[in-house]
């Protein structure tokens, strides 16, 4: 049950989300006994609730934080770590529209998920529910790649 805790909290982090936080969840439910889909869905749905959290705080702490030096500093290094990414995305967004934010978070790489995904969407001004579908899809769709992924893997080795 610890590591179920650990799953959770790992699709928490910003830097892990989902592609760390399910492989971990669906090894130990595996190794339990418990139902693989359930576990799946839970992740899922708390990544999908990230986005939400995202967007709050971007629209209404985002601005009274930015006033202080330790926090402005956190946010420049963000925004120089992510600027190469960021420029990928403007160019293929300008093509190919929220399909791009869909793409972009449904590929099961670090930095890739639903904090930057919603980052992005923001920074950007784009339409925010098209943007949550976009990006939530894309979760759902990389969760699934991460899922018959991992049960593949767990299958392998039994």
């Amino acid at each position: 049950m610890n590591q179920l805790i650990l799953a959770i909290v790992l699709t928490l982090m910003p830097l892990f989300e989902l592609r760390v936080g399910l492989p971990v969840a669906l090894i130990e439910a595996s190794k339990t006994g418990v139902p693989t889909f359930p576990v799946f869905l839970l992740i899922l749905f708390l990544n999908i609730l990230i986005i939400f959290f995202v967007f709050f705080f971007l629209d209404y702490l985002h601005g009274f934080l930015i006033k202080y030096s330790f926090y402005k500093k956190f946010y420049s290094a963000y925004l120089k770590i992510m600027q190469k990414k960021i420029e990928r995305f403007e160019k293929s967004h300008k093509a190919i529209g929220f399909l791009a934010l869909f793409l972009f978070v449904a590929i099961p790489l670090p930095l890739t998920g639903a904090y930057t995904g919603s980052f992005l969407s923001w920074i950007f001004g784009l339409e925010r529910k098209k943007s949550i579908l976009a990006i939530a899809l894309g979760v759902l769709f990389a969760g699934l790649v991460i899922y018959f992924g991992t049960l593949g893997v767990i299958s392998f080795l039994n």
